[in-house]
């Protein structure tokens, strides 16, 4: 193009659209955008009606099954139980041989196994005439002040023994314990407490042997004699059972091996007494 050429002018710009009105909005729109609606007493009118109603039906329904006569319920599944006519026939007295408190109750020195024929007299004899005072069986133990305070806080009632020799240089001693176990089991636990440390290895030192037919009963031949300079062996064997509230300990001591069968047999045998 030479520079004699005109250049072209510019096209005109369109003139600007006018501006669109907004459109109007709606009546509901409007409102909710202000603030919100209050309830009117239309909405509080209806829901006391409702509750109104309710009750209405309620004493309704109640007045409706008031008026209704009884129905009575069927009869139960279980059968009726017959009454027996007339008392019981009373039951029969027990003898003196099944009466377990005729024998307790007596004297209970008649309930020692007797010192068999022939027997001599104990090395250690017992005090008394059979009977044991609190104090002397209680001496009887290592400790004696502790077991005096436990038999007698635990309703000791009475204690009797009994002790003879044989010509094997051997002694038998029996002791029974009687306690007022009304409320009280203290003759379980004077057994299960003596029962308890006889497998120590300064006693028994072994299981023992149960008693056939007894429940908790049980004896015991220690597996070593007793030893002290200048004097024999000592040997030992124990027997601890229960009857009732009475408690059972045999001892036999001998210069000579003890069988357990020896302490067995005395075991059984003043365990049929009881």
């Amino acid at each position: 193009m030479s520079e004699d050429t005109p250049a072209p002018e510019p096209a005109p710009e369109p003139p600007p659209e006018p501006p669109t009105e907004p459109e109007p909005q709606s009546e509901v729109e409007a409102e909710v955008e202000r603030k919100p609606r209050r309830r009117g007493r239309t909405t509080l009118l209806i829901a006391v009606a409702a509750v109104l109603g309710v009750l209405a039906g309620a004493g309704t329904g109640y007045k409706i099954q008031q008026d209704r006569p009884e129905t009575p319920l069927p009869p139960l599944a279980q059968p009726k139980l017959v009454q027996p006519a007339g008392a019981a026939a009373p039951a029969a007295p027990l003898t003196v041989a099944d009466d377990h408190l005729v024998k307790t109750d007596g004297d209970l020195r008649k309930l020692l196994l007797e010192r068999p024929k022939g027997a001599k007299d104990p090395t250690v004899p017992v005090p008394g005439d059979g009977w044991l005072l609190l104090a002397d069986y209680a001496g009887e133990f290592r400790d004696p002040s502790h077991m005096f305070r436990d038999l007698s806080t635990h309703a000791f009632r009475r204690a009797v023994g009994t002790a003879w020799g044989g010509d094997d240089h051997t002694d038998i001693d029996i002791r029974l314990v009687q306690f007022r176990d009304q409320k009280t089991t203290f003759a379980i636990e004077l057994l299960q407490g003596q029962q308890g440390y006889m497998t120590d290895a300064k006693h028994a030192d072994n299981e023992g042997t149960a008693i056939p037919g007894d429940r908790d009963g049980r004896v015991w031949v220690y597996s070593q004699p007793e030893t002290k300079e200048g004097y024999e062996p000592l040997y030992r064997a124990r027997g601890l059972a229960r009857r009732g509230d009475i408690f059972m300990d045999i001892w036999i001591y001998s210069s000579d091996p003890i069988s357990a069968a020896t302490i067995m047999d005395v075991s059984k045998r003043q365990l049929e007494r009881l």
